[in-house]
């Protein structure tokens, strides 16, 4: 390799040694590389999710945590025991997303999983205020993908909850995937889950 008396010339040839790979846009991290991100303490206090090889930190307001809080003691009431509500805890939907629900309900105990995320759910619930638009576009693609068969936003802002079925491919947007069905039911209105078509739930329950 040639060199030269030039100090700058010399630090831009070292740049070119870098072992990340070089790339136009944002770089999308791995599962694995998250983990790795997190074991280096990169995300200590802070709770973030992985979607789409993007890193993402969440926040929650007051209405926010208080719907959370709701939402929990309705599922609870809702299912009972052969049942697991998991708050907050990560779902490995592929190779580059680690997402992290606000509610995922899932059929068994917490050791019938073994020492893995779970990739699937019967029951998903995110709470919209601040994350409405990604709630109804990334998050709907996310879940749809992974075949999320009752898929449900808690939106603050219309005070309503957004009920999304039947997960599958995006006719109009090649790679991309959607839910056929999405149904509004007011404040006023109820709605049972898909894994318990016996036990509906007060939307004003789940609202601050």
């Amino acid at each position: 390799m040639a060199t030269t008396d030039d100090p700058q010339v010399e630090a831009a040839g070292r740049k070119t040694q870098s072992p990340w790979p070089r790339r136009d846009g944002p770089f999308r991290f791995t599962v694995d590389q998250f983990y790795r991100l997190d074991e280096l303490g990169f995300f200590d206090d802070r709770r973030v999710e992985l979607i789409e090889g993007i890193i993402y930190e969440m926040t929650s307001k007051p209405a926010h945590s208080i719907s959370g809080e709701l939402t929990l003691r309705a599922l609870q009431a809702v299912f009972g025991d052969g049942w697991r509500i998991r708050e907050g805890k990560p779902l490995n939907t592929g190779r580059r997303t680690m997402i992290e629900p606000d509610f995922a309900v899932l059929a068994g105990s917490p050791r019938d999983a073994g020492l893995v995320h779970p990739t699937t759910a019967s029951l998903i619930v995110e709470t919209g205020d601040a994350t409405l638009r990604k709630d109804r576009t990334l998050k709907a693609h996310i879940y749809a993908q992974a075949g999320i068969a009752d898929y449900w936003i808690v939106n603050l802002v219309d005070r309503q909850i957004e009920v999304h079925r039947n997960p599958g491919a995006d006719p109009s947007r090649r790679g991309r995937f959607r839910y056929a069905d999405v149904t509004t039911v007011p404040e006023s209105g109820r709605i049972a889950p898909l894994a318990a078509p016996e036990s509906p739930v007060a939307v004003a329950d789940l609202l601050p």
